[in-house]
Protein backbone atom coordinates (compact mmCIF):
# COMPACT_ATOMS: atom_id res chain seq x y z
CA UNK A 1 0.00 0.00 0.00
CA UNK A 2 1.47 3.13 -1.49
CA UNK A 3 1.03 6.06 1.63
CA UNK A 4 0.52 9.51 0.68
CA UNK A 5 3.26 11.86 2.38
CA UNK A 6 1.71 15.02 4.15
CA UNK A 7 2.46 18.27 2.47
CA UNK A 8 5.04 19.32 5.29
CA UNK A 9 6.98 15.96 4.64
CA UNK A 10 7.13 16.93 1.00
CA UNK A 11 8.71 20.86 1.53
CA UNK A 12 10.72 19.50 3.93
CA UNK A 13 12.01 17.02 1.78
CA UNK A 14 12.39 19.30 -1.13
CA UNK A 15 14.37 21.74 0.77
CA UNK A 16 16.68 19.13 1.98
CA UNK A 17 17.09 18.07 -1.67
CA UNK A 18 17.36 21.90 -2.94
CA UNK A 19 18.71 23.35 -0.26
CA UNK A 20 21.84 21.94 -1.02
CA UNK A 21 21.41 23.69 -4.54
CA UNK A 22 21.20 26.72 -3.23
CA UNK A 23 23.90 26.64 -1.31
CA UNK A 24 26.83 25.58 -2.77
CA UNK A 25 29.72 23.47 -1.16
CA UNK A 26 27.62 22.05 0.74
CA UNK A 27 26.13 18.35 0.09
CA UNK A 28 22.31 19.50 2.24
CA UNK A 29 20.92 22.70 3.68
CA UNK A 30 22.78 24.09 6.46
CA UNK A 31 21.63 23.26 10.28
CA UNK A 32 21.82 27.23 12.60
CA UNK A 33 22.42 26.74 15.93
CA UNK A 34 21.37 31.04 17.47
CA UNK A 35 22.42 31.46 21.04
CA UNK A 36 21.86 34.84 21.97
CA UNK A 37 22.90 36.14 25.69
CA UNK A 38 21.39 37.94 27.77
CA UNK A 39 22.78 41.26 28.96
CA UNK A 40 26.34 40.05 27.47
CA UNK A 41 28.97 43.04 26.58
CA UNK A 42 32.15 42.13 25.44
CA UNK A 43 32.89 40.43 28.46
CA UNK A 44 35.09 37.11 27.16
CA UNK A 45 38.94 36.92 27.04
CA UNK A 46 38.77 36.91 23.19
CA UNK A 47 37.76 40.36 23.26
CA UNK A 48 41.04 41.06 26.33
CA UNK A 49 38.18 41.31 29.16
CA UNK A 50 38.53 39.99 32.47
CA UNK A 51 35.74 37.48 32.35
CA UNK A 52 37.05 34.12 31.98
CA UNK A 53 35.67 32.27 29.14
CA UNK A 54 37.31 29.31 27.41
CA UNK A 55 34.27 27.64 25.63
CA UNK A 56 33.18 30.88 24.08
CA UNK A 57 36.99 32.37 23.56
CA UNK A 58 36.93 28.62 21.56
CA UNK A 59 34.30 29.31 19.00
CA UNK A 60 35.81 32.95 18.42
CA UNK A 61 38.92 31.21 17.64
CA UNK A 62 37.37 28.75 15.18
CA UNK A 63 34.74 31.13 13.50
CA UNK A 64 34.78 35.01 13.23
CA UNK A 65 35.39 37.28 15.77
CA UNK A 66 33.22 40.93 14.78
CA UNK A 67 34.88 43.70 17.14
CA UNK A 68 32.39 46.10 16.15
CA UNK A 69 29.14 45.01 16.34
CA UNK A 70 25.90 47.00 17.48
CA UNK A 71 22.77 46.46 18.46
CA UNK A 72 19.68 49.00 17.24
CA UNK A 73 18.42 49.54 20.68
CA UNK A 74 19.89 48.77 24.19
CA UNK A 75 16.86 47.01 25.53
CA UNK A 76 16.16 43.33 25.36
CA UNK A 77 12.76 43.34 23.75
CA UNK A 78 13.60 46.10 22.04
CA UNK A 79 16.57 44.80 20.15
CA UNK A 80 15.38 40.98 20.05
CA UNK A 81 12.42 42.46 18.16
CA UNK A 82 14.50 44.19 15.86
CA UNK A 83 17.34 41.49 15.00
CA UNK A 84 14.81 38.76 14.89
CA UNK A 85 12.48 40.60 12.15
CA UNK A 86 15.41 42.59 10.57
CA UNK A 87 13.51 45.68 10.89
CA UNK A 88 14.68 48.80 12.89
CA UNK A 89 12.70 49.61 16.30
CA UNK A 90 11.34 52.90 14.43
CA UNK A 91 9.70 50.57 12.05
CA UNK A 92 8.94 47.83 14.90
CA UNK A 93 7.53 50.76 17.33
CA UNK A 94 8.70 48.50 20.26
CA UNK A 95 11.19 50.45 22.29
CA UNK A 96 10.31 48.59 25.77
CA UNK A 97 10.40 45.58 27.13
CA UNK A 98 6.45 45.64 27.86
CA UNK A 99 5.14 45.15 24.51
CA UNK A 100 4.67 41.63 22.98
CA UNK A 101 6.30 41.87 19.12
CA UNK A 102 2.83 39.87 18.08
CA UNK A 103 0.62 42.63 19.52
CA UNK A 104 1.61 44.50 16.87
CA UNK A 105 2.95 42.04 14.51
CA UNK A 106 0.91 39.45 14.27
CA UNK A 107 2.17 38.25 10.62
CA UNK A 108 5.65 39.34 10.82
CA UNK A 109 7.54 36.75 9.73
CA UNK A 110 10.77 36.31 12.45
CA UNK A 111 14.13 34.50 11.67
CA UNK A 112 13.60 31.45 13.17
CA UNK A 113 9.96 31.40 11.50
CA UNK A 114 11.73 32.07 7.77
CA UNK A 115 13.63 28.83 8.53
CA UNK A 116 10.88 27.14 9.52
CA UNK A 117 8.73 27.77 6.16
CA UNK A 118 11.67 26.39 4.69
CA UNK A 119 10.77 23.38 6.31
CA UNK A 120 13.61 23.37 9.13
CA UNK A 121 12.45 22.08 12.50
CA UNK A 122 12.83 25.16 14.98
CA UNK A 123 13.41 25.32 18.72
CA UNK A 124 13.59 28.01 20.77
CA UNK A 125 14.97 27.22 23.94
CA UNK A 126 14.78 30.15 27.07
CA UNK A 127 14.85 33.99 26.14
CA UNK A 128 15.43 34.19 22.37
CA UNK A 129 12.24 36.88 21.77
CA UNK A 130 11.70 39.22 25.54
CA UNK A 131 7.77 39.06 25.26
CA UNK A 132 5.97 36.67 23.60
CA UNK A 133 1.89 35.39 23.81
CA UNK A 134 0.92 31.97 25.48
CA UNK A 135 -1.38 29.89 23.83
CA UNK A 136 -4.36 31.62 24.30
CA UNK A 137 -2.92 34.66 22.94
CA UNK A 138 -2.25 36.46 26.42
CA UNK A 139 1.59 37.93 26.63
CA UNK A 140 3.89 35.81 28.57
CA UNK A 141 7.68 35.57 28.49
CA UNK A 142 9.60 33.61 24.92
CA UNK A 143 7.06 32.15 23.74
CA UNK A 144 5.68 32.73 19.96
CA UNK A 145 4.11 29.48 18.28
CA UNK A 146 4.28 31.23 15.24
CA UNK A 147 7.84 30.47 15.15
CA UNK A 148 8.99 26.84 16.68
CA UNK A 149 7.86 23.98 16.60
CA UNK A 150 9.59 23.14 19.80
CA UNK A 151 9.22 25.93 22.70
CA UNK A 152 11.51 25.40 26.41
CA UNK A 153 10.88 27.50 28.98
CA UNK A 154 13.47 26.46 31.68
CA UNK A 155 11.93 28.40 34.21
CA UNK A 156 8.83 26.24 34.67
CA UNK A 157 11.15 23.17 35.33
CA UNK A 158 12.95 24.52 38.03
CA UNK A 159 11.92 23.73 41.71
CA UNK A 160 9.17 25.99 43.34
CA UNK A 161 10.84 28.39 45.61
CA UNK A 162 14.24 30.83 45.81
CA UNK A 163 17.90 28.76 45.52
CA UNK A 164 19.72 28.67 48.58
CA UNK A 165 22.90 30.34 49.03
CA UNK A 166 24.81 33.34 50.35
CA UNK A 167 24.37 36.67 48.49
CA UNK A 168 22.81 39.89 49.35
CA UNK A 169 21.22 42.87 48.10
CA UNK A 170 23.22 45.76 46.73
CA UNK A 171 23.59 49.58 47.24
CA UNK A 172 20.38 50.72 50.05
CA UNK A 173 18.35 47.69 48.89
CA UNK A 174 15.65 49.73 47.00
CA UNK A 175 16.84 48.00 43.76
CA UNK A 176 15.41 44.50 43.79
CA UNK A 177 17.00 43.35 41.02
CA UNK A 178 20.46 44.49 41.93
CA UNK A 179 21.39 41.44 43.86
CA UNK A 180 23.82 38.33 43.59
CA UNK A 181 23.49 34.59 45.20
CA UNK A 182 26.24 32.16 44.88
CA UNK A 183 23.99 29.26 44.94
CA UNK A 184 23.89 25.71 46.07
CA UNK A 185 23.40 22.91 43.51
CA UNK A 186 25.03 22.25 40.53
CA UNK A 187 24.38 24.05 36.62
CA UNK A 188 21.21 21.76 36.07
CA UNK A 189 19.58 23.83 39.64
CA UNK A 190 18.54 26.91 37.53
CA UNK A 191 17.41 27.88 34.16
CA UNK A 192 20.67 28.07 32.52
CA UNK A 193 22.02 24.35 32.98
CA UNK A 194 18.46 23.26 32.06
CA UNK A 195 18.69 24.93 28.85
CA UNK A 196 22.05 23.35 28.10
CA UNK A 197 20.75 20.25 29.10
CA UNK A 198 17.57 20.81 26.17
CA UNK A 199 19.62 21.77 23.65
CA UNK A 200 21.99 18.99 24.05
CA UNK A 201 19.23 16.75 23.62
CA UNK A 202 17.59 18.39 20.61
CA UNK A 203 20.78 18.23 18.87
CA UNK A 204 21.11 14.34 19.64
CA UNK A 205 17.46 13.95 18.44
CA UNK A 206 16.97 16.17 15.14
CA UNK A 207 20.47 15.93 13.53
CA UNK A 208 19.37 14.00 10.67
CA UNK A 209 16.92 16.56 9.45
CA UNK A 210 17.35 20.18 8.91
CA UNK A 211 17.05 22.39 12.22
CA UNK A 212 17.76 25.72 13.39
CA UNK A 213 18.16 25.64 17.48
CA UNK A 214 17.40 28.86 19.09
CA UNK A 215 19.09 29.27 22.54
CA UNK A 216 18.45 32.27 24.77
CA UNK A 217 20.60 31.99 28.00
CA UNK A 218 19.49 34.69 30.67
CA UNK A 219 22.84 35.16 32.55
CA UNK A 220 24.76 37.45 33.11
CA UNK A 221 21.14 39.54 33.34
CA UNK A 222 20.03 39.87 36.71
CA UNK A 223 19.65 38.95 39.16
CA UNK A 224 23.07 37.68 39.17
CA UNK A 225 22.70 34.12 40.57
CA UNK A 226 24.86 31.66 39.70
CA UNK A 227 26.61 28.64 41.00
CA UNK A 228 29.10 29.19 43.69
CA UNK A 229 31.67 27.41 41.70
CA UNK A 230 31.50 30.43 39.20
CA UNK A 231 31.87 32.77 42.12
CA UNK A 232 35.34 30.92 43.29
CA UNK A 233 36.34 31.62 40.27
CA UNK A 234 36.56 35.54 40.95
CA UNK A 235 38.46 36.34 44.80
CA UNK A 236 36.55 39.64 45.36
CA UNK A 237 40.09 40.84 46.93
CA UNK A 238 41.06 39.90 43.33
CA UNK A 239 38.29 42.19 41.66
CA UNK A 240 39.42 45.64 40.28
CA UNK A 241 36.85 48.50 39.86
CA UNK A 242 38.21 51.19 37.54
CA UNK A 243 37.36 54.93 38.33
CA UNK A 244 36.59 57.28 35.89
CA UNK A 245 39.52 59.78 34.12
CA UNK A 246 40.04 63.08 36.22
CA UNK A 247 39.73 65.05 33.15
CA UNK A 248 37.04 63.60 31.35
CA UNK A 249 34.14 65.73 29.52
CA UNK A 250 31.21 66.21 31.76
CA UNK A 251 28.29 64.81 30.96
CA UNK A 252 25.06 65.56 29.22
CA UNK A 253 21.74 65.80 30.44
CA UNK A 254 20.08 62.98 29.10
CA UNK A 255 23.58 60.51 28.17
CA UNK A 256 22.05 58.21 31.28
CA UNK A 257 19.42 57.49 32.87
CA UNK A 258 18.29 58.70 36.42
CA UNK A 259 21.69 57.39 38.13
CA UNK A 260 20.15 57.95 41.58
CA UNK A 261 20.01 54.12 42.57
CA UNK A 262 23.59 54.05 42.29
CA UNK A 263 24.53 56.81 44.66
CA UNK A 264 24.06 54.35 47.51
CA UNK A 265 26.80 52.33 45.91
CA UNK A 266 29.95 51.69 48.03
CA UNK A 267 33.26 50.34 47.02
CA UNK A 268 32.27 47.30 48.15
CA UNK A 269 28.69 46.46 46.55
CA UNK A 270 30.83 47.66 42.82
CA UNK A 271 32.99 45.11 43.19
CA UNK A 272 30.49 42.21 44.68
CA UNK A 273 28.35 43.46 41.44
CA UNK A 274 31.19 43.15 39.20
CA UNK A 275 32.31 39.88 40.62
CA UNK A 276 28.50 39.02 40.16
CA UNK A 277 28.44 40.07 36.90
CA UNK A 278 31.88 38.15 36.19
CA UNK A 279 30.96 34.71 37.53
CA UNK A 280 27.28 34.67 36.15
CA UNK A 281 29.30 35.34 32.37
CA UNK A 282 31.75 32.19 33.38
CA UNK A 283 28.57 30.31 34.16
CA UNK A 284 26.77 30.81 31.11
CA UNK A 285 30.47 30.37 29.16
CA UNK A 286 30.09 26.56 30.08
CA UNK A 287 26.67 25.97 29.06
CA UNK A 288 27.89 26.75 25.66
CA UNK A 289 30.82 24.75 25.96
CA UNK A 290 27.99 21.64 26.58
CA UNK A 291 26.25 22.63 23.14
CA UNK A 292 29.57 22.89 21.15
CA UNK A 293 31.02 19.54 22.94
CA UNK A 294 27.89 17.98 21.88
CA UNK A 295 28.88 19.32 18.25
CA UNK A 296 31.84 17.80 18.31
CA UNK A 297 30.63 14.59 19.49
CA UNK A 298 27.85 14.49 16.82
CA UNK A 299 30.31 16.25 14.28
CA UNK A 300 27.75 19.23 13.50
CA UNK A 301 30.54 21.52 12.73
CA UNK A 302 30.57 20.74 8.56
CA UNK A 303 27.06 21.44 7.82
CA UNK A 304 26.04 23.87 10.87
CA UNK A 305 26.41 27.49 11.28
CA UNK A 306 26.63 28.68 14.54
CA UNK A 307 25.78 32.54 15.68
CA UNK A 308 26.67 33.87 19.52
CA UNK A 309 25.50 37.05 20.38
CA UNK A 310 24.96 39.68 22.84
CA UNK A 311 21.36 41.57 23.05
CA UNK A 312 23.06 44.78 24.00
CA UNK A 313 26.36 46.51 25.89
CA UNK A 314 26.36 47.14 29.36
CA UNK A 315 28.19 49.21 31.63
CA UNK A 316 30.09 48.07 34.71
CA UNK A 317 30.50 50.97 36.47
CA UNK A 318 31.70 53.68 33.74
CA UNK A 319 30.43 56.79 34.29
CA UNK A 320 29.09 55.34 37.93
CA UNK A 321 26.50 53.39 35.50
CA UNK A 322 25.55 49.75 36.47
CA UNK A 323 23.18 48.72 33.90
CA UNK A 324 22.40 48.94 30.08
CA UNK A 325 19.90 51.91 28.20
CA UNK A 326 22.84 54.21 26.93
CA UNK A 327 24.25 55.27 23.56
CA UNK A 328 27.72 55.25 24.19
CA UNK A 329 29.90 52.23 22.64
CA UNK A 330 29.86 50.10 25.06
CA UNK A 331 26.07 50.31 25.56
CA UNK A 332 25.49 49.82 21.76
CA UNK A 333 28.64 47.36 21.32
CA UNK A 334 27.68 43.39 21.85
CA UNK A 335 30.09 40.47 21.13
CA UNK A 336 29.52 38.86 18.06
CA UNK A 337 30.86 35.67 16.69
CA UNK A 338 30.08 33.46 13.66
CA UNK A 339 31.31 30.42 12.47
CA UNK A 340 30.15 29.46 8.54
CA UNK A 341 31.65 25.83 7.52
CA UNK A 342 33.47 26.46 4.34
CA UNK A 343 33.88 30.06 5.22
CA UNK A 344 37.64 31.50 4.04
CA UNK A 345 37.97 33.71 7.36
CA UNK A 346 37.64 31.34 10.17
CA UNK A 347 39.73 31.82 12.58
CA UNK A 348 39.88 35.67 12.43
CA UNK A 349 38.49 38.64 14.37
CA UNK A 350 37.34 41.67 12.10
CA UNK A 351 37.09 45.54 12.40
CA UNK A 352 34.54 45.42 9.93
CA UNK A 353 31.33 47.83 11.89
CA UNK A 354 27.76 45.54 11.58
CA UNK A 355 24.61 45.98 12.92
CA UNK A 356 22.40 42.84 14.61
CA UNK A 357 19.96 43.75 11.75
CA UNK A 358 22.73 41.72 9.38
CA UNK A 359 21.85 38.89 10.91
CA UNK A 360 18.69 37.78 9.55
CA UNK A 361 19.89 38.86 5.69
CA UNK A 362 23.53 36.40 6.40
CA UNK A 363 22.08 33.17 7.25
CA UNK A 364 19.03 33.14 4.78
CA UNK A 365 21.84 34.48 2.33
CA UNK A 366 24.21 30.86 3.25
CA UNK A 367 20.79 28.89 3.53
CA UNK A 368 19.40 29.99 0.43
CA UNK A 369 15.94 31.11 1.65
CA UNK A 370 14.74 34.12 0.20
CA UNK A 371 13.66 37.21 2.58
CA UNK A 372 10.24 36.60 3.92
CA UNK A 373 9.85 40.97 3.76
CA UNK A 374 12.37 43.93 2.97
CA UNK A 375 15.38 43.46 5.71
CA UNK A 376 17.04 46.10 6.64
CA UNK A 377 20.60 44.82 7.22
CA UNK A 378 23.24 43.23 4.85
CA UNK A 379 24.25 39.60 4.14
CA UNK A 380 27.82 39.41 6.27
CA UNK A 381 29.03 36.98 3.71
CA UNK A 382 31.89 39.50 2.31
CA UNK A 383 33.45 39.94 5.68
CA UNK A 384 33.02 36.16 6.64
CA UNK A 385 35.07 35.35 3.54
CA UNK A 386 37.46 37.89 3.80
CA UNK A 387 37.48 40.14 7.79
CA UNK A 388 39.77 43.02 6.36
CA UNK A 389 37.30 43.59 3.78
CA UNK A 390 36.85 47.25 3.10
CA UNK A 391 33.48 47.50 4.83
CA UNK A 392 32.27 50.94 5.51
CA UNK A 393 28.68 50.37 6.25
CA UNK A 394 27.54 52.49 9.60
CA UNK A 395 25.53 50.83 12.48
CA UNK A 396 22.80 52.94 14.18
CA UNK A 397 21.23 52.78 17.26
CA UNK A 398 18.67 54.79 19.28
CA UNK A 399 17.56 55.09 22.70
CA UNK A 400 14.28 56.90 24.39
CA UNK A 401 14.62 59.40 27.05
CA UNK A 402 12.03 61.22 29.06
CA UNK A 403 12.03 64.83 28.17
CA UNK A 404 13.68 64.76 24.96
CA UNK A 405 12.11 61.98 23.23
CA UNK A 406 14.54 60.23 21.54
CA UNK A 407 18.55 59.96 21.37
CA UNK A 408 20.13 58.65 17.71
CA UNK A 409 23.53 57.33 17.42
CA UNK A 410 25.56 56.24 14.79
CA UNK A 411 28.96 54.53 14.83
CA UNK A 412 31.17 54.61 11.58
CA UNK A 413 34.64 54.02 11.11
CA UNK A 414 36.64 55.17 14.42
CA UNK A 415 33.92 57.58 15.47
CA UNK A 416 30.36 57.85 17.23
CA UNK A 417 28.29 60.85 17.09
CA UNK A 418 24.77 60.71 19.14
CA UNK A 419 22.35 63.40 19.25
CA UNK A 420 19.26 63.64 21.71
CA UNK A 421 16.46 64.92 20.46
CA UNK A 422 15.39 65.55 16.75
CA UNK A 423 16.61 68.74 16.50
CA UNK A 424 19.36 68.49 19.01
CA UNK A 425 17.90 70.01 21.47
CA UNK A 426 19.45 67.65 24.14
CA UNK A 427 23.00 68.77 22.84
CA UNK A 428 25.34 66.12 20.78
CA UNK A 429 28.06 63.45 21.34
CA UNK A 430 31.06 62.75 19.31
CA UNK A 431 33.43 60.42 20.55
CA UNK A 432 36.77 58.54 19.09
CA UNK A 433 35.36 55.02 19.70
CA UNK A 434 37.93 53.33 18.84
CA UNK A 435 40.39 54.90 21.82
CA UNK A 436 37.03 55.81 24.14
CA UNK A 437 34.24 53.13 24.03
CA UNK A 438 33.37 54.51 27.42
CA UNK A 439 32.57 57.79 26.21
CA UNK A 440 34.78 60.04 28.79
CA UNK A 441 35.68 62.55 26.30
CA UNK A 442 32.99 64.70 24.12
CA UNK A 443 34.55 66.21 21.05
CA UNK A 444 31.67 67.88 19.45
CA UNK A 445 32.26 71.25 18.90
CA UNK A 446 35.38 71.10 18.52
CA UNK A 447 36.71 73.49 15.08
CA UNK A 448 38.70 70.55 13.78
CA UNK A 449 36.06 67.99 13.93
CA UNK A 450 33.82 70.03 12.13
CA UNK A 451 33.31 68.24 8.93
CA UNK A 452 33.64 65.04 10.47
CA UNK A 453 30.49 65.97 12.33
CA UNK A 454 28.79 67.13 9.44
CA UNK A 455 29.31 64.00 7.82
CA UNK A 456 27.88 61.83 10.86
CA UNK A 457 25.28 64.14 11.23
CA UNK A 458 24.19 63.48 7.79
CA UNK A 459 24.05 59.95 8.39
CA UNK A 460 21.60 60.37 11.33
CA UNK A 461 19.16 62.17 8.90
CA UNK A 462 19.42 59.29 6.15
CA UNK A 463 18.21 56.72 8.47
CA UNK A 464 16.11 59.03 11.01
CA UNK A 465 13.83 61.32 8.74
CA UNK A 466 12.52 62.50 11.65
CA UNK A 467 16.01 64.37 12.73
CA UNK A 468 16.47 68.43 11.77
CA UNK A 469 20.36 68.69 10.52
CA UNK A 470 22.21 71.23 12.79
CA UNK A 471 25.68 72.42 11.47
CA UNK A 472 27.94 71.69 14.05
Amino acid sequence: MIRRLPPRCILAILVFVLGGLATPGWSRPLNVIFIVVDDLRTELSAYAAEARTPHLDRLAAKGVQFNNAYCQYPVCNASRSSFLTGLRPDETGIFSNQTSLRLKWPDVVTLPQAFRQAGYFTAGLGKLLHAGLDDAGRRTLFQDNASFDHFYNARDYLPVGKSQGVGRRLGDGSMGWARWQAAEGGDEALADGLLAAEAVRLLEEHQGRPFFLGIGFHKPHDPFVAPKAYFDLYPESEIEVRSDPADRTPLLEYALPDAAGFAAFTDRDRREFKRAYLACTSFTDAQVGKVLAAMDRLGLWGNTMVVLLGDHGYHLGEHNWWNKVTLFDIGARVPLIIWMPGSEGAGQSTEAVVELLDLYPTLLDYAGIAAPHELRGKSLRPVLADPAVDWQEPAFSQVRRSGVGMGFSVRQGDWRLTQWGTQGEGGHELHRATGDRAGFYNLYGQPEYKNLSGRMQELLVRNFPQIRLEKP
